[in-house]
Formats: C-alpha cells, sequence, structure tokens
C-alpha cells in the first residue's frame, strides 16, 4: 500500500524543506544577484547597480515581476534590509510548497497512489529542487507556474492549465511556453473556439498590465517578453555570446542534482515514447497518443530536452522549470519497472 498522504500533511513536508532552503541555501547564478536582487534593491531602497538587461536600449527584463516581489516588503516598510532579504524567500518558498503539493495531489489523481508517493519522495529528496525552489529567478516561478498548469491538465482543469502557462511565459520566462504545448494542442483539438478566446482573455489581462508597468519604468513602450525572444533568437547574436557548454554539461549537472533519477527519467521518456510512436503508426491518428496513460507525464519533458539540451549555450537555471517533471518521469520508471516485474513481459510494446 502507497504512502498517499494528505493535502495538508504534504504541504507541511515540503514546507519545512523549502523553508531549510530559502534560509541555507546560497545564491548560485549570478543573475539572481545582479538581474533581480540588485533592481529590487532599487525599488525598495532606491540604490542598486543595473545590468545591460535593464537598459532602454534593450529592455529585456521586466521590472513587473520585480514587484510582484517588492510588494511584501514594501507592504511591512522594513529598513532591516536582510528581513527584505529573507521575507522574498520564505515566500517562494511557501509558494514552492503549494505548488509542489498541488501537483503531488494531481499526480495522485491522474497516475494513482504509487507515482504519486514516488513523486512526492523525490520532490522532497531532491538536490535540483532544493536549489530551485527558494531562488528568485524568472525560471523559478515557470517552475510554479510548470506544476500548477500540468497538475491542472491532469485534473483536466482547462482554464488553469492555460493560464498558469500564459503566465509562466509572460511574467516569467516566455521560453517556458514549450512546456505548454501538448496542453495547447489537446485542447485545440477538443474545444478550439473556447480555448482560443480563454487564452486571449488571459493574453489581455497579463500583457496589458506588464506592458504598462515596464513602460513606465523604461520610459517608452516595452513588451519585456517580446524583447527577450527577439534579442535571443532573431538579433544574430543571442545567448551564445555568453559561453558554450558541450553536450555533456546537463547530464553532469543532473546526475548531481537528482542522481539515479535522472536515469530512470530518461529510461520513461525513452520506452513511453516508443511505445507511443508504435501505436499512432498502427492507427495512423496523432492524437492516439494521449490515450497512453503515462504519455502525458513525460511529453512536455521530452519537448524540453529536445529544445534546450541541443542548445550551445547552457545555464542550470534552464533546468529549473523542468525539474518536477524529471521527479515525475523518475516515479514513473519505478511504476514501469514494477509492471514489468509483476507481468513478466517487456514494456515497450
Amino acid at each position: 500500500m502507497a504512502w498517499n498522504p494528505s493535502f495538508l500533511r504534504a504541504f507541511q513536508l515540503l514546507l519545512v524543506i523549502r523553508l531549510f532552503s530559502s534560509l541555507f541555501s546560497n545564491i548560485s547564478d549570478c543573475d539572481e544577484t545582479f538581474n533581480y536582487w540588485e533592481p529590487t534593491h532599487y525599488l525598495l531602497y532606491g540604490s542598486g547597480l543595473q545590468t545591460w538587461e535593464y537598459s532602454p536600449a534593450y529592455a529585456i527584463r521586466s521590472y513587473a515581476y520585480l514587484l510582484l516581489h517588492a510588494f511584501p516588503v514594501a507592504a511591512i516598510a522594513t529598513k532591516q534590509k536582510y528581513i527584505a532579504f529573507y521575507l522574498i524567500r520564505i515566500l517562494l518558498a511557501v509558494i514552492s510548497a503549494l505548488s509542489e503539493t498541488y501537483f503531488y495531489k494531481s499526480v495522485l489523481v491522474k497516475f494513482g497512489s504509487d507515482v504519486a508517493c514516488w513523486t512526492l519522495l523525490l520532490l522532497v529528496g531532491s538536490c535540483g529542487m532544493y536549489i530551485a525552489a527558494a531562488a528568485y529567478l524568472p525560471s523559478t516561478f515557470a517552475m510554479y507556474c510548470t506544476m500548477i498548469a500540468l497538475g491542472a491538465w491532469f485534473q483536466r482543469r482547462r482554464k488553469i492549465a492555460v493560464t498558469a502557462v500564459i503566465a509562466s511565459a509572460l511574467v516569467g520566462w516566455p521560453f517556458s511556453i514549450a512546456i505548454g504545448f501538448p496542453v495547447f494542442l489537446e485542447y485545440l483539438y477538443k474545444r478550439p473556439r473556447s480555448v482560443i478566446i480563454w487564452s486571449a482573455t488571459c493574453f489581455i489581462f497579463v500583457a496589458v498590465p506588464l506592458i504598462i508597468i515596464d513602460s513606465y519604468f523604461y520610459g517608452k513602450l516595452v513588451f519585456a517578453p517580446l524583447n527577450i525572444v527577439l534579442y535571443n533568437i532573431f538579433s544574430g547574436r543571442g545567448p551564445e555570446i555568453y559561453g558554450t557548454e558541450p553536450w555533456s554539461f546537463y547530464f553532469k549537472n543532473m546526475l548531481l542534482n537528482m542522481n539515479v533519477v535522472f536515469l530512470l527519467a530518461l529510461v520513461s521518456v525513452v520506452v513511453i515514447t516508443i511505445r507511443v510512436m508504435y501505436r499512432v503508426i498502427q492507427n495512423l491518428d496523432p492524437f492516439h497518443m494521449r490515450s497512453d496513460r503515462w504519455f502525458p507525464a513525460v511529453v512536455s519533458l521530452l519537448i524540453w530536452i529536445l529544445i534546450f539540451f541541443t542548445q550551445a549555450h547552457k545555464e542550470e537555471r534552464f533546468l529549473f522549470p523542468v525539474y518536477p517533471l524529471f521527479c515525475l518521469a523518475g516515479a514513473v520508471s519505478f511504476q514501469l519497472f514494477k509492471v514489468c516485474t509483476q507481468s513478466k513481459v517487456v514494456f515497450v510494446v
């Protein structure tokens, strides 16, 4: 019998670990310091270093994201900067614990008690999740939204899923929308009109305040998510100017942050994708893939791996949005091995 604690118990367990992260985990990414803590210090106390990303000439970072974190500190009007620092990190820890708990309960609904139990344990024990949970980075915000979006998708809560994907892309990190491709694809196939209307409504609701806030701070009309996409993909300069890494970079990183779970996750991604492709070929129906109960657990992770593992410029924070998906895929592998040992058959076909 698998261990499946209630929402409250799971949240309490995750919260303890995430609070430890907020208090004791170091800042591992220079972007967190100079692109987020420094400008937040400027918003709160009137001084702070500015990177080129916040120059009006580029304007690829959004002040709206900063304000979401600065408001709670401004509300208590503390002049003690260490209190402001830890308050923001504790709030991030709480949000992470809540989104992880929602993700765990959604996995329980969709994939059953065994997979949910392993997913929760891997979330709790993951070094990568410990680092990412309280990091003040858009990719961490995207990680929260990923868990909410896919959790809602697993529970067939269409509006929540779509809203979380759009919030992740606009407020957090535009490239995180890749995770939401399967969500939009299924909903567009089933309910194209309602999904288009709801997506447009959410886009306007999020984008308009974003444009107003950033245009005020930059002194000109600015849509920061669009600027970062244009700069990184269409400017001809792109992120490669900050260095490139070999193909093995993410594999080494994941072995450190996820250990054997990373290898198990890759097993489930490969095995389930082969299963689905075989069935699609047999049925000649690309949407038959959704009928495979395991495919939703790995499809977004598969897309992320294909996109980001093949890029020359690699950074650990680019993995933050999919750390929970590696935990889920690893949990699925445990279940696949259990099925194989019980049925004594090869699971691929």
